[in-house]
């Protein structure tokens, strides 16, 4: 097999809480990461973010990844912008980061962009996955190749679509100093999980509702985006009855590779949480035990259970999400990303960018373990300006 070539790649991600788009550097074969780069983030206003929230009630009614009803249209447009808008921003402010021969200075080369676009409808069981976002037009105005899309062919290939990033994580992985079974958890809007345990492939899964429900009820009751600091449920008890009736999901009783939509979880909530008769705080603590009580579930479907669990995204800057799953984990290891030296804000973005270096020499980003397709495959894809 040829050498694989290194290349600079910028990553993009806007995941499901709808906070703002993560920007984050690599330089990589697609096997090995080489160096790692700057980070950029830009958030959504708060109109972008209403109108977000309105595509993802109007995707609802999707039969056809391609349509674009409803104010769709428009929030593929806000999508699209704000991305590039981060890519602009990140150029500008990193126009003196690498230091050339002879004293000069230059920005990073940007062999390619990964573009995950934003997911506002996830139901693999039909054979539908839904990310907003025109990688045409942002490779021409960034004058890059994108490669976008990703979801797309792995659900059409019979995959859950989801997650994505335990690729990534395996090469993340072979220089840590952890035990194994190692699990590298991800609390974005939705939380999903890599299980690396020695020479086999990583075995991944979505794991439960991840920051939405907690987002959701807050913005309901208070205009908020989030529960900062996790102040409210600290505040607040736990209905355990509640949980209980959360958990009885039938997705809980799935073995790994799963992914579900987010609304699947609002609509339980919706029934089983008896939130509407509990108190601001009360609702945020029972909302938050249930993401650390659902990310604990997967543990029985494992072969081993993990002895080390790495947390990254928001709901790693969520001390009391962090507390309950320490409890719930027990005895197991849990640390925040960055602990083990990595960025746990800008993980995912980190691994677009990898994943669009492997999307572009044909590698696979999905595997059985993972998603569940039925062979190794790659997918994404690549526009050029």
């Amino acid at each position: 097999m040829p050498a694989l070539k290194v290349r600079g790649a910028l990553g993009l991600m806007s995941g499901t809480s709808l906070d703002g788009v993560d920007v984050a550097y690599l330089a990589t074969d697609g096997e090995r990461i080489l160096a790692f780069g700057p980070t950029g983030y830009r958030p959504f206003t708060g109109a972008e973010r209403a109108v977000l929230r309105a595509a993802l009630d109007d995707a609802e009614i999707l039969a056809e990844r391609t349509a674009r009803p409803g104010v769709l249209a428009e929030a593929e447009a806000i999508v699209t912008n704000a991305n590039a808008e981060a890519v602009e921003a990140w150029r500008e402010a990193n126009r003196s980061w690498m230091p050339l021969d002879g004293g000069s200075f230059a920005a990073p080369p940007v062999d390619v962009v990964g573009f995950h676009g934003q997911t506002v409808l996830h139901r693999p069981e039909v054979g539908l996955t839904v990310q907003l976002g025109d990688g045409l037009a942002l490779a021409r105005r960034l004058n890059v190749p994108v490669v976008y899309d990703f979801r797309a062919a792995d659900v059409v290939g019979g995959g859950q679509g989801a997650p994505f990033v335990p690729v990534f994580h395996r090469a993340m992985a072979g220089v840590l100093h952890r035990p194994q079974p190692l699990a590298v958890l991800n609390i974005g809007g939705v939380a999903n999980v890599t299980v690396i345990d020695g020479e086999a492939d990583p075995v991944a899964c979505d794991v439960g509702p991840g920051n939405a429900l907690i987002d959701d009820f807050v913005a309901s009751r208070t205009g908020a985006a989030m529960d900062a600091g996790g102040e409210l449920a600290a505040a607040g008890k736990v209905d355990e009855d509640a949980v209980r009736r959360l958990l009885g999901m039938r997705f809980f009783t799935l073995p790994p590779p799963k992914s579900l939509d987010r609304n699947a979880f609002k609509a339980a909530a919706k029934v089983h949480g008896g939130l509407d008769r509990a108190s601001l705080e009360d609702g945020a603590a029972t909302l938050t035990a249930f993401t650390a009580a659902a990310v604990a579930r997967i543990v029985p479907h494992l072969k081993r259970p993990p002895k080390c669990w790495i947390v990254a995204g928001g709901g790693a800057r969520n001390p009391t999400l962090m507390r309950m799953l320490a409890e719930r984990l027990a005895p197991a290891r849990v640390e925040v990303a960055e602990r083990v030296g990595w960025s746990g804000d800008h993980l995912e973005a980190q691994a677009f960018a990898f994943l669009a270096v492997r999307a572009l020499d044909g590698l696979p980003l999905s595997y059985p373990s993972t998603t569940g397709v039925p062979v190794p495959m790659t997918g994404g894809v690549v526009v050029r300006p």
